[in-house]
Parts: C-alpha cells; sequence; structure tokens
C-alpha cells in the first residue's frame, strides 16, 4: 500500500485581500496587516484568517511504498502557487495513495480545495466517490470516517475536537523530535524575508512527526507488528542519515536513539 503524509504551509492571500477590502495600491505587507486586524476585529481576539484567505506556499511529503522512502517539498523553489497545488493531486492520480495528515480536514484539505478551484487545478481522482470508480463508493478521500484519508488528530482523539492535541506535543510524547526552531506562527515573517527554504526545511520536519506518529497509531492498532515497526522505524533513520540537508540532521540528533 502506497502511503502520502502530506503537511501545507501557507502565507495571506494578498490579491484576494486586496480586492475584498479595496486595498490596492498597498505593499503585501500592509495588506497583510490590515487583513489580520480585520480578522481581530471580528473574532474578538483571534487574528488567524479563513482558510480562503491563505495561499499555499509549500507542500511536504513523506511517501512510504511498498519498495521505497522518500521525504521532500513539491516542485522547487521558484515553483508557483497552482504548480505545487497540481503536482499534490497529481500524486494521488498516479498512486492513490492513503493520505495521512495531522488536522488535515480541518486545515490543509479545505485550503487545498480553495486553491484547486482558484489555480484550475484539475483533482479528479481526489473527487472521486464512487460515480465514476466503484471502490471509491464506501472508501474515498472526502469522508471523515473513511480510510483513503486519515487525519490523526482527528483519529486519535475519537473525533471529538475537545480531545484534540497539537502534533509537537504529542510527537514529543512519544519520543519523538517535534518541532525544531521554528512554528507555523513564524511562516509569514520567514516568507516576508524571502527566506522559503527555512519554509520547506519546517515543513518536511513536521511531515517526519507526522509520520512517525502514525507508525506508532499503526502499531497500536494492529496494523503493523512490532517487528514491522522497527523495521519502519530503522528505515526512516537510515534515511535521515544519508539525507543531505541540516534540517534532517538536527531530526535525527534529536531523536533519542532508543525511540
Amino acid at each position: 500500500m502506497n502511503v502520502l503524509v502530506f503537511d501545507i504551509e501557507t502565507v495571506p492571500d494578498t490579491v484576494t485581500g486586496a480586492r475584498l477590502y479595496d486595498l490596492q495600491g498597498l505593499s503585501d505587507a500592509d495588506i497583510a496587516r490590515a487583513m489580520f486586524a480585520k480578522r481581530v476585529q471580528k473574532t474578538g481576539g483571534s487574528d488567524f484568517l479563513p482558510l480562503h484567505l491563505h495561499r499555499v506556499v509549500a507542500i511536504s511529503a513523506v511517501m512510504k511504498t511498498a519498495s521505497s522512502f522518500n521525504v521532500w517539498s513539491l516542485g522547487d523553489e521558484s515553483a508557483d502557487e497552482k504548480e505545487i497545488v497540481q503536482r499534490f493531486y497529481d500524486g494521488l492520480d498516479r498512486y492513490t495513495p492513503t493520505l495521512v495528515s495531522w488536522n488535515g480536514s480541518g486545515f490543509d484539505l479545505p485550503v487545498l480545495h480553495y486553491r484547486a478551484m482558484l489555480n484550475s487545478v484539475n483533482a479528479s481522482r481526489y473527487w472521486e466517490n464512487g460515480d465514476e470508480n466503484r471502490e471509491f463508493r464506501y472508501n474515498n478521500y472526502l469522508s471523515r470516517y473513511h480510510w483513503r484519508h486519515i487525519d490523526l488528530m482527528d483519529v486519535i482523539a475519537g473525533f471529538n475536537a475537545r480531545s484534540a492535541a497539537p502534533l509537537d506535543e504529542v510527537a514529543v510524547m512519544l519520543g519523538f523530535p517535534g518541532k525544531l526552531g521554528m512554528s507555523g506562527a513564524a511562516v509569514w515573517d520567514t516568507y516576508q524575508q524571502g527566506d522559503l527554504k527555512s519554509i520547506r526545511d519546517y515543513c518536511e520536519t513536521d511531515v517526519l512527526n507526522t509520520y512517525l506518529v502514525y507508525l506508532r497509531w499503526e502499531l497500536t492498532r494492529g496494523g503493523v507488528t512490532p517487528d514491522q515497526y522497527a523495521d519502519h522505524i530503522q528505515e526512516t533513520r537510515d534515511w535521515l542519515a544519508a539525507a543531505s540537508g541540516e534540517h534532517f540532521r538536527d531530526f535525527l540528533s534529536a531523536w533519542p536513539s532508543d525511540q
């Protein structure tokens, strides 16, 4: 079975923000500042933008097949939003993997829905619900209780939002590295500084944490045996040891050898 663990990073969609709030002529920084301020006024405290006002700047993935393991970010640093979103859905068309996320149902996938429509991206396999392929009638990417997309945060919390926990804290609880040196709150500032590489590196370590939590969940539910779990963990360590990228070395160094 092919498994694709994914995570996205976003910044304010200042183009749409300028249209909605008649802010043409301002800088992206000023438009975003106005968007955040309007959001605080509406919510009474939170400046977290509604999902349709997020623009995707990175999608990172762990891909596990029967014969391979890889961690990467879609497209190169010069790729525009349309390209990286299309690459994501093209991967579903090609491999029909089990999607794994952390809060993907609540954030990542709805954002991708909006951005796919904005960029006229084809996502036909993702939206299949059995009309063209009967296999998707009772197991598709869209249903909360199907298994083609496993939102680990939702599943582990028993589909109860009050029981949900942050990925970083769950990863650390299980002995995995958790977040290293950056958080989602810093993405916009980092993006304004032109440092897309750091955002992509951060996103890649997030999907590694999600993958490791997924493996532990599979062990707990009997999806893998203890020996298979140990093999997957060792495969991940071996890949990190051979990979280029300081963030991968830092991740491995922060991962206790007995976990």
